[in-house]
């Protein structure tokens, strides 16, 4: 049987649709107006407590690796996101409140709604995975605090996420929209069969001039890629080939449809720091902060173990 939460997300996005515009706002007020269920969810962040070990091995890797993203940087900025997929909300509570880490990386759309909906809203998170098409407007109108989606290939993605993202709730008493939801198209620059992206040249530039102008509710910030793995091994001050392909993707498409900025996300805990050398923006690192990943079916969003019943 579903959940509160999940019956009140679905009848939202259904009487969004098929009601007046005039309507909307009445039925966000009534749909989202606090209830003991809702409120219990709000309230169970508190409940959440990491143990002091593992919260303090989390902070030295996070920071160890932190360090090592401003010196390879120099004088530019560059994101760092923690990649917490398949890792307790517990790890990403302890890295926010302890160490004021505010980007977190997912792989699989459910499980970032699940941790979205029990951690601070003051997180901004990440989708970085592959994402089906049916995901994209669960994802992106029930995730208040979706900041970035990374793994954009296609119109058809594109065009759901930005319908979802029209359908975010606002607060009942606000007069304004959901502001457009940062995406990357993502570019399969190593040609593996194996990897989604959209391919170099032609295809890109279309699919960035799509999200430009028929998608509304998504702003294109950047390109991003996840590069061969033999690639990623390579020896230092040696040319990376898909950061390469990026790079040059990036600055054509900038040239070919007028525009300036795009950032280019590249690089991962093998090869993080010759990314940023090769211009990287933002690094996304999940093992070598988090240690190694449990089997997906092992996983839990909350780490608890509850008493048997007498």
């Amino acid at each position: 049987m579903p959940s509160n939460s999940a019956t009140l997300r679905s009848t939202h996005r259904f009487l969004s649709i098929n009601s007046p515009p005039k309507s909307r706002r009445w039925l966000t007020n009534l749909l989202y107006k606090p209830t003991k269920s809702t409120l219990d969810s709000q309230q169970q962040t508190m409940k959440l407590t990491c143990d002091p070990a593992r919260a303090k091995t989390l902070i030295s890797a996070f920071q160890s690796v932190s360090e090592r993203v401003t010196n390879a940087a120099g004088t530019r900025n560059v994101r760092l996101v923690a990649v917490s997929k398949l890792k307790p909300a517990t790890d990403i509570l302890a890295l926010h409140e302890q160490a004021n880490v505010e980007h977190f990386g997912e792989n699989y759309a459910q499980e970032l709604m699940e941790k979205a909906e029990i951690l601070p809203r003051s997180i901004k998170w990440h989708f970085i995975g592959g994402l089906q098409s049916n995901k994209c407007k669960p994802l992106a109108s029930t995730v208040f605090n979706l900041h970035l989606v990374s793994s954009i290939d296609s119109q058809k993605k594109a065009s759901q996420l930005s319908l979802g993202r029209s359908l975010l709730p606002m607060p009942a008493d606000s007069n304004s929209k959901p502001s457009p939801l940062n995406i990357h198209i993502q570019l399969n620059t190593s040609g593996e069969s194996s990897k989604s992206g959209v391919s170099p040249g032609k295809d890109t530039t279309e699919l960035c001039k799509y999200v430009i102008e028929e998608c509304p509710y998504l702003k294109l910030v950047g390109l991003m890629t996840i590069g061969a793995i033999a690639r990623s091994h390579m020896k230092e001050g040696e040319e990376n080939e898909d950061f390469r392909v990026l790079r040059e993707e990036r600055d054509r498409v900038e040239k070919e449809l007028g525009i300036e900025g795009l950032e280019l996300s590249m690089g991962m805990s093998e090869d993080f720091e010759e990314a940023i050398r090769q211009g990287s923006g933002e690094v996304r690192i999940g093992s070598t902060i988090f240690g190694e990943r449990p089997a997906k079916q092992d996983f839990k969003v909350k780490e608890e173990v509850e008493e048997e019943k007498s």
